[in-house]
């Protein structure tokens, strides 16, 4: 969607195959996901593996990710965008994506209701401050420091955090999302817990 020439320092699959070939890697994948979780997913009760079947394709449709994905291809260039409207558009798009890979884990596992929720809610925060933090490298990086396009949303007059609230207060913003997310996990075994507060440090440190 956002058409960079570059990702993690190397030309993009789009500048190396082609739109069209990539594109149909992208359909390939995508229906790989489901055979994957169909066939490969062994010892699991079938109930739980058609809920994370339904999960997943919940995470990347019309109420998930193409549902962020058009409203921010739609927002280009808009001057009236607020926090609200930008939060919809991360909310559906990068944090329904890792909603479902942290979900599908505890679905798979059998566990239960509330438990699903908290770690719903704590994928959403990591979702959301992924894209703070991508937001605010993206001003404050050079290409090479990134590996890809520096200021590209920028030149696309893309609604960004930095934008509404300037570089300061999406700093701050993205550590309350941080401190929020591992609180949310306090609750669970810290060494099950473990991969997951890493995730959320990661994402929250990260570079590029």
């Amino acid at each position: 969607m956002d058409n960079d020439d570059f990702r993690r320092g190397k030309p993009t699959n789009h500048k190396v195959f082609g739109k069209d070939i990539v594109v149909l890697a992208g359909d390939a994948l995508l229906a790989f996901g489901f055979e994957h979780l169909a066939i490969s997913t062994v010892g699991v009760k079938p109930g739980r593996i058609v809920r994370a079947i339904g999960e997943l394709a919940k995470s990347i449709g019309a109420e998930g990710l193409v549902a962020g994905l058009v409203v921010d291809i739609n927002s280009e260039g808009l001057t009236d965008v607020g926090l609200d409207h930008l939060e919809f558009i991360h909310v559906h798009k990068t944090a329904a994506l890792l909603e479902a890979v942290v979900v599908l884990g505890a679905i798979l596992e059998g566990g239960c209701d509330e438990d699903v929720e908290r770690l719903r809610k704590f994928a959403r925060y990591i979702g959301i401050l992924f894209q703070v933090v991508d937001d605010i490298l993206d001003v404050t990086k050079s290409s090479k420091e990134l590996r890809k396009t520096a200021g590209k949303d920028l030149f696309a007059d893309k609604v960004t955090y930095p934008k509404l609230i300037g570089i300061e207060k999406s700093k701050e913003f993205a550590e309350k999302l941080r401190s929020d997310s591992l609180e949310l996990l306090q609750v669970f075994d810290s060494e099950k817990a473990a991969p997951l507060i890493a995730l959320a440090n990661c994402i929250a440190y990260k570079q590029n």
